[in-house]
C-alpha cells in the first residue's frame, strides 16, 4: 500500500493553481496536504480522489468564488452560510480566497465538524464560524431573531425549551439551540448561501433560500442535472421567494473541465 505522503497530485506543481486561488494558494496548501492524509480515512473523500484534489474538490469549489464575489459586490455585510459544509467544500474553499467575506459553515455532523474546526485552525482561516446544526435551526435561529413567523420552526419547540408569553400576548421563546445544545448566534439572514452535491433542489430550495435576506444569492455548486433540477422545483423555489434559477458554466482552470453553478435570487 502507497502511503499517503507518497502520493502525487496531477496539479500539485501545475501554475493554474496561483492562477486560480491566487493568494489563497499558502492556505491552500495546508488544506490539500491535509486531506492527502486524513481525507480518506476519516470518510471525507473517496479512495480515488486521492490522486485528483486538487481538481474535482479544490479548484471545483473555488469555481463559486466569482459569483459570491459579484453577489455581494454591493453589499455591507458581506455574509455567506455554507450549508452541509461537510469536508469544506465549498465552504472551506471559499472562506480563504474571499477573506473579507464573513463564512457561517452549517454541518450536523460531529466528525465534520471536527475536521471543519481543525481546518479553520491549521489554516488561519479568521472569517469562519462553525455551527453544528442542520439548516432548519438556522433558519428557526434567524427568523425568531427577526420576529418572523411560520417557516420550518414548529418541531425544535421540545428541544429548544418552552416559550412564555410576553406583554403583547406574543408566545417569547428562548434561544435556538444547536446539536450540542449551545444558542446560535445567527442573527441576520445571509446574502449568499452556498453549497455542493447536499440535496435535490426539490429539498435544497426549502433548507436555503430562507437564509437569505432580500436580495440575496443562493449559489450551489450542481451536477449535469441541475436544470432539470430547477424545472422540477420551480413551484419550492417560487414558494420559498426564489426568482431568476438558472444554471450557468463555471471555469474550473485554464484546460480543466468546467462545472454548473445553479443560482437563485431571493425577492
Amino acid at each position: 500500500m502507497v502511503p499517503m505522503s507518497d502520493v502525487t497530485d496531477e496539479l500539485d506543481d501545475s501554475p493554474i493553481l496561483e492562477e486560480v486561488l491566487g493568494d489563497a494558494l499558502g492556505k491552500m496548501r495546508v488544506f490539500h496536504a491535509k486531506l492527502v492524509e486524513e481525507g480518506e480515512p476519516r470518510g471525507l473523500i473517496g479512495p480515488r480522489d486521492v490522486a485528483i484534489i486538487w481538481e474535482r474538490h479544490i479548484l471545483n469549489s473555488a469555481a463559486i468564488v466569482p459569483f459570491v464575489r459579484e453577489s455581494t459586490a454591493k453589499k455591507q455585510f458581506k455574509t455567506v452560510a455554507d450549508i452541509g459544509s461537510g469536508g469544506g467544500f465549498p465552504g472551506i474553499v471559499a472562506a480563504a480566497c474571499l477573506p473579507d467575506h464573513q463564512f457561517t459553515l452549517v454541518e450536523p455532523m460531529e466528525r465534520r465538524i471536527e475536521w471543519l474546526n481543525e481546518c479553520v485552525e491549521d489554516m488561519e482561516l479568521e472569517n469562519v464560524t462553525v455551527v453544528r446544526a442542520r439548516a432548519n435551526e438556522m433558519i428557526e435561529a434567524i427568523a425568531g431573531a427577526s420576529g418572523v413567523q411560520g417557516g420550518n420552526r414548529g418541531n425544535g419547540n421540545a428541544r429548544n425549551g418552552k416559550g412564555g408569553r410576553n406583554g403583547r400576548g406574543a408566545v417569547a421563546r428562548g434561544p435556538v439551540l444547536d446539536l450540542d445544545g449551545k444558542p446560535i448566534q445567527a442573527r441576520h439572514p445571509f446574502a449568499v448561501v452556498t453549497c455542493r452535491a447536499v440535496a435535490p433542489m426539490t429539498k435544497l430550495s426549502g433548507w436555503t433560500l430562507p437564509l437569505l435576506e432580500r436580495g440575496g444569492r443562493l449559489v450551489a455548486l450542481k451536477g449535469r442535472s441541475a436544470q432539470e433540477e430547477i424545472e422540477k422545483a420551480s413551484k419550492e423555489i417560487a414558494k420559498c421567494g426564489g426568482v431568476r434559477p438558472r444554471v450557468v458554466d463555471a471555469e474550473v482552470g485554464p484546460g480543466l473541465e468546467s462545472t454548473h453553478v445553479l443560482m437563485v435570487d431571493k425577492k
